[in-house]
């Protein structure tokens, strides 16, 4: 299962560097949103994956921490998923307000030759 969460971290990592590379500012924004999608995946992960076993602490099994997983990546995605989104709104009205004043998406402002 970890060679899996790997591989789509890696393939969103990877994704979203190559749509930052892109002369357009949509391509741009939705580069950036998906090397944001990599990171919260990756610090998701931190939290350990594991299943059927409880989110925090069994008091039965409090004396061994591998029962558990650790809410705090949890919590820290949970925050980067809402902040994520907004900046994402903020992003694209930005995005129409420049494409409206200068007629183009170009990052570099010019038109592309093809």
């Amino acid at each position: 299962m970890e060679l899996i969460y790997a591989i789509a971290i890696g393939v969103l990592a990877g994704s979203g560097v190559w749509l930052l590379l892109r002369p357009r500012t949509f391509q741009f924004i939705m580069g950036l949103s998906l090397v944001s999608y990599a990171v919260n995946l990756f610090i998701f992960g931190m939290g350990r994956l594991t299943s059927g076993r409880p989110p925090v602490v069994d008091p039965a099994m409090a004396h061994d921490p591998s029962w558990y997983a650790d809410p705090l990546p949890q919590a820290l995605v949970l925050t980067a998923i809402v902040i994520g989104f907004a900046t994402t709104a903020l992003f694209l009205v930005v995005l129409l307000a420049s494409r409206g004043l200068t007629g183009t998406d170009h990052v570099d402002g010019r038109e592309s030759q093809s």
